[in-house]
């Protein structure tokens, strides 16, 4: 039985800050940055980070799919939020999964997004359920850096499996080679970048193309028949020349994203292999490479089945769900890159009760609220009685999710008197279609919206505050307006 990836999916944050607004800022100091001032890259909100962005990523992915036949959840990063807590089971609780699964965090490399993809598949060999596989980067640069201008944020996600793949795995390699092209020391915030002419003859040049000759070996594929070739590199040209040296067709070579999104570090091979997928056929055939203390080479052929799937955002409905942002102050805000006077109100201790966290998860993580099995009302949160003054029964109601439901705007408010990252503070009631309603925070509300009542908004999983003091972060759920772009356009 074939085993390979049964669906994909992809996020990229709305905002795009653009990359004049940082040359402007920078280029007194360094006027090489002008060189790098075309173009946009992705930037999370304040309250978004790797987790948040996986579960948007994994619930595009998942769309109708029984979350119950899941039996593993895996997350790759090297910007995790928590270094002493499973990310992954976070974002496994997010998704309203059984506790019956295995979760798994994979980090440390650029390397870690195709590893942990490449472990996947193989745990997928011997299972007869699927993994869910999510990678999520919110990569922290210096300012005046290149990697400022050339990194952005994103994530992806792919449910892979045995039966009706839309691709099928042909074969895998990896090269592991401690080849040091950067890092980040322990306790450091930013990388420490080598030369870039060395790491492109001694690394790209020479550790990858071993990868891919491997594979293309075991595969017994002919290179001329490579469809898309993925590779995450800022760097112009590198991929175009790999492609020339191992026989690829010059059109197989993926866009980069450079342009509207940029590098999203770990996780940016499996985004180029998500927006592959969207845009590739039955029988094409995608091969994803990666570079990090080594290099992982994927090779996958497009199936049948690709048709029959479901449409969904992906990577390019997200990219084109986008305003300019040239505020670049704010990206340093959003960063914690400049020491921001943030005012009396912002001195609130965040300090999260643990036990009381744990006892709340279901409807503060999981956003589960109750429905009633007498008159059949939903209410959020689920309490010991009906709501429905009609009903007031006791005991009678029965886990009801929320999260992927549709609300509307009751009433809302813009507060610039309450302390916000982003001011003003928008939050509002939200009645939900199939009954319930939650006085909620709204989240990426952009200069050109225009919050009104009877918006239509959906639920998305954010960073409800942070506790500094002691590096904590609550998550909750936040509302936001329904995209105006549809999936599959």
């Amino acid at each position: 039985m074939d085993v390979g990836i049964l669906a994909y999916g992809g996020y990229i944050p709305q905002s795009r800050l653009q990359r004049s607004e940082i040359a402007k800022a920078h280029s007194w100091f360094n006027p090489g940055l002008n060189g790098l001032a075309k173009g946009e890259r992705a930037m999370a909100n304040w309250d978004e980070d790797s987790v948040t962005m996986a579960v948007e990523a994994a619930r595009d992915c998942l769309g109708d799919t029984d979350r119950d036949v899941i039996s593993a959840v895996y997350m790759a990063s090297t910007t995790f939020p928590f270094s002493d807590r499973q990310n992954a089971g976070i974002v496994a609780d997010a998704l309203n999964l059984k506790s019956g699964l295995q979760t798994m965090d994979f980090s440390s490399s650029q390397r870690a997004g195709s590893a942990g993809l490449s472990l996947a598949l193989q745990v997928a060999k011997g299972s007869a359920d699927p993994v869910l596989y999510t990678t999520a980067e919110k990569r922290e640069t210096r300012a005046a850096s290149p990697l400022e201008f050339t990194s952005g944020d994103g994530a992806a996600a792919f449910l892979v499996g045995q039966g009706k793949v839309i691709a099928k795995l042909l074969a895998s390699h990896t090269e592991a080679v401690d080849f040091v092209d950067h890092f980040r020391g322990e306790g450091e915030a930013y990388d420490y970048s080598w030369e870039e002419r060395w790491v492109r003859d001694e690394g790209y040049l020479k550790i990858v193309p071993a990868a891919i000759a491997a594979v293309l070996d075991q595969s017994g594929v002919d290179p001329s028949t490579i469809t898309t070739f993925c590779f995450p590199v800022a760097a112009k040209r590198i991929a175009a020349t790999l492609a020339k040296q191992m026989g690829f067709p010059e059109a197989s070579v993926a866009d980069n994203l450079q342009a509207n999104c940029g590098e999203t570090g770990t996780a940016h091979s499996m985004v180029m292999l998500a927006q592959a997928l969207q845009n590739n056929k039955a029988g094409d055939k995608i091969l994803v490479a990666s570079f990090g203390q080594g290099s992982d080479a994927l090779l996958f052929e497009v199936t049948d089945e690709i048709a029959n799937l479901a449409p969904r955002m992906g990577i390019t409905g997200y990219l084109a769900r986008r305003y300019a942002e040239t505020n670049y102050n704010k990206y340093l805000a959003f960063h914690d890159l400049i020491n921001l006077e943030r005012g009396i109100r912002a001195e609130t201790d965040k300090k999260t009760g643990l036990t009381t966290l744990y006892r709340n998860k279901n409807m503060a993580q999981r956003m589960l609220g109750g429905k009633c099995t007498q008159c059949g009302t939903a209410q959020f949160p689920k309490s010991n009685m009906c709501v429905n003054e009609n009903c007031g029964a006791v005991h009678t109601q029965e886990d009801y999710p929320f999260a992927d439901r549709i609300g509307r705007v009751n009433s809302f408010t813009a507060d610039r008197l309450t302390y916000s990252p982003d001011p003003p503070a928008y939050y509002g009631m939200v009645q939900f279609e199939e009954g319930g309603r939650l006085m909620s925070d709204f989240t990426d509300i952009s200069p050109e919206s225009d919050v009104e009542v009877g918006m239509a908004m959906r639920m998305v999983f954010r960073v409800k505050d942070y506790d500094n003091k002691r590096g904590f972060r609550r998550y909750f759920w936040k509302a936001t307006p329904v995209a105006a772009t549809q999936k599959g356009e």
